[in-house]
C-alpha cells in the first residue's frame, strides 16, 4: 500500500469531528468509502461504494454525445464534464447519508476499451478520440493483418486487429490525417485519458494496455515492432504511457481536478482498466465462470490463467485486472439491435420483452441476422442485418422474439470460439451483465439456447463496481477474492434454461445457416 495512503488513513481513524464542505455535514463516525467511475460509449457512471460492506451510498449518472458508427467519435471533454456532473450526484446522494468528499479515499476510472486520443506536445487533445465502434478503419486493419498475418499478429499481442483496435486507427490517422498524425505526442486510451486528468500522470494498466493491438499480454511489453508498421519514424516509446500492475497507485487527485470533482486533493488514484476487466471484478469473475454482457455491443469472456492466441481473430487474447488473462470474444450489436426492433415496432424495452416472450421459441422460424451496425466478430464492417424466413403471417411478437434470438445466437458464437481456443467456460456460473440483464426476455432466451441456468446480477453499473474494487485495494482492504465475498458480488438471481431449452439446438442450426 502506498505510504501516503496508510498516513491518511491512520490520521482519519478515530476522527469523529464535524467536518465542512458539500452543505455543512457532519461525520460522526470513521468511515471510508471508494468512488468506482465507469466511462462507457454511452454515458459516465459513478458509484461510491462501503470500503467494508460494498454497500453504495450514493451514485451519478451522466450522458455522452451519442455516436452513430461508421464514424464514431467523442470529444475527451466531454467524457470529463460528465464525470464532474456524475461525481457531484453520487456525493449529493452521499451527503443525505451524512458523507462527504473527506470520506472518499480512492477513486479508480475504468473505461470503454481501444479509443484512440492523442494529445500534442502541450498535452492537448489533437482531435475527437475515435470510440471503439469506429469502423472507419477496417481496410487499415486489413492491411495491417496482411503484413504479419493473422497467426503472426495473435502471436505478437494475443489478438489479430480489427477496426475497434488502437493500432489501426493511429494507421489510419496517418493515412487520412497526417498533420494531425504529426502532432501526436501521446498516444492514450479513454481511461488513460481520464486518469491524466485526474492524477497529472501518463500511465495505463496492462488489461486496457491489451486491446490496443501493440502490447502482448504473453510477454508483458509493448511491441514497438507492431508499431513501426504504421509508421517507422515515430519515436514511439516516449509516446507510450507506462503499465502499472493490478493494484498499483496512478497518483493522486491534483488540487484543480478535487475542486472540479467535489473531493479532497490528493486523494489516492488507482490504476484503473478497461471496462471488460473492471465488469469481471464487479461480478467477483472465477476460473470456469463466463460472463455474456449485453449492452450496446456485446461480449463473452472469462478468466484464465494462461494466455490464448486465436489466429481465427475471435477471441481477442487480452489481459485482465488481477494479473491473470481475459479471453474475450465481443460483437458490435446487441442491445442496440433490440433497441432498433423497438422503435420499429412502437413499443419501449418492457413492451418489446411481452411480445417477445409471448411468442414461440423459435419465432416460427424467422431469423434476424443482427448485423445491423456492420460486426466485429465475425469480421464484418460492412456487414447489415438480414431477415431470414419472412412470410405473409409475421407478426410483432415473431419480429421482437426473432430479435433477441439472434442477439443471443451471435453472442453463443462467442462462447462456443472460446472454448475452440481451449479456454475452460462450462465448470462454473453462466453470468448475464449489461443493460440487457434487466431485459426478461434476455435472460429468458439466453438460458434456454445456452441450455445452463444464468446468474443475473443484481445492480446496474458492475464496470463501476470493479473499479471500485481496485479503489479498495488500493487502500489495502484486502485481497480481490475477499473484496468480492465481503461484498457479495458473485451472488445474483438464478434463471433456469425451462422447457424452452429443447428447441436451442434447432434455432441455431438455423441462425448459422442464415449467417452463413
Amino acid at each position: 500500500m502506498n505510504g501516503s495512503t496508510s498516513s491518511w488513513l491512520s490520521y482519519c481513524s478515530g476522527c469523529g469531528r464535524s467536518i465542512g464542505g458539500r452543505g455543512g455535514f457532519a461525520t460522526l463516525a470513521v468511515m471510508a468509502f471508494v468512488a468506482g467511475v465507469d466511462s462507457s460509449t454511452q454515458s459516465t457512471k459513478v458509484e461510491l461504494r462501503d470500503v467494508d460492506t460494498g454497500r453504495v451510498i450514493g451514485a451519478g449518472r451522466a450522458l455522452h454525445p451519442t455516436t452513430v458508427p461508421p464514424r464514431s467519435e467523442q470529444d475527451p471533454e466531454t467524457w470529463w464534464a460528465a464525470l464532474v456532473e456524475a461525481m457531484d450526484a453520487a456525493l449529493d446522494q452521499a451527503q443525505d447519508r451524512g458523507v462527504g468528499p473527506v470520506d472518499v479515499a480512492a477513486i479508480a476510472v475504468a473505461g470503454q476499451q481501444h479509443g484512440l486520443v492523442v494529445l500534442d506536445t502541450h498535452d492537448q487533445v489533437i482531435r475527437p478520440a475515435k470510440l471503439w465502434n469506429d469502423t472507419e478503419s477496417a481496410s487499415d486493419a486489413d492491411q495491417l493483418v496482411h503484413q504479419l498475418g493473422a497467426s503472426g499478429w495473435a502471436d505478437a499481442c494475443g489478438s489479430v486487429p480489427v477496426a475497434a483496435f488502437t493500432i489501426t486507427k493511429l494507421a489510419w490517422l496517418r493515412r487520412r490525417e497526417p498533420d494531425a498524425f504529426a502532432q501526436i505526442a501521446r498516444v492514450l486510451l479513454p481511461h488513460d485519458w481520464l486518469t491524466f486528468r485526474l492524477t497529472g500522470a501518463f500511465v495505463t494498466d496492462r488489461g486496457d494496455a491489451s486491446g490496443t493491438g501493440y502490447w502482448s499480454p504473453s510477454e508483458d511489453r509493448y511491441r514497438l515492432d507492431l508499431l513501426e508498421m504504421v509508421d517507422a519514424e515515430t519515436d514511439w516509446a516516449s509516446t507510450l504511457p507506462e503499465v502499472l500492475g493490478p493494484w498499483e497507485q496512478a497518483g493522486s487527485l491534483t488540487d484543480s481536478a478535487a475542486r472540479e470533482l467535489g473531493l479532497q486533493a490528493a486523494t489516492p488514484v488507482a490504476a484503473g482498466t478497461g471496462d471488460n476487466m473492471a465488469g469481471a471484478l464487479g461480478v467477483g469473475l472465477g476460473l470456469g465462470d463466463v460472463a455474456v454482457s449485453i449492452g450496446t455491443s456485446g461480449t463473452v469472456f472469462t478468466v484464465s490463467n494462461h494466455p490464448t492466441h486465436d489466429p481465427g481473430g475471435a477471441v481477442a487474447g487480452f489481459a485482465d485486472a488481477t494479473g491473470r488473462f481475459l479471453p474475450l470474444v465481443c460483437t458490435a450489436n446487441a442491445a442496440l439491435v433490440t433497441a432498433a426492433i423497438a422503435g420499429l415496432l412502437g413499443v419501449d424495452h418492457g413492451g418489446l420483452d411481452a411480445l417477445a416472450l409471448a411468442a414461440p421459441a423459435g419465432a416460427d422460424g424467422l431469423v434476424l441476422v443482427p448485423y445491423l451496425a456492420g460486426e466485429r466478430t465475425p469480421n464484418r464492417p460492412d456487414a447489415t442485418g438480414t431477415l431470414v424466413g419472412i412470410r405473409p403471417d409475421i407478426t410483432p411478437p415473431l419480429l421482437a422474439r426473432a430479435a433477441f434470438e439472434g442477439v443471443v445466437c451471435g453472442m453463443l458464437d462467442g462462447l462456443a470460439a472460446l472454448t475452440a481456443a481451449g479456454v475452460t467456460t462450462d465448470e462454473g456460473r453462466m453470468v448475464l451483465l449489461g443493460g440487457g440483464a434487466r431485459s426478461a426476455a434476455y435472460r429468458q432466451v439466453l438460458a434456454a439456447l445456452a441450455d445452463r441456468p444464468v446468474t443475473v446480477m443484481p445492480g446496474d453499473e458492475l464496470v463501476a463496481a470493479g473499479a471500485a474494487v481496485q479503489g479498495a485495494m488500493l487502500i489495502g482492504s484486502g485481497d480481490r477474492l475477499g473484496v468480492a465475498e465481503r461484498w457479495d458480488l458473485r451472488s445474483g438471481t438464478i434463471i433456469d434454461p425451462g422447457p424452452e431449452s429443447s428447441a436451442s439446438e434447432s434455432i441455431r442450426r438455423r441462425y448459422a445457416a442464415a449467417r452463413g
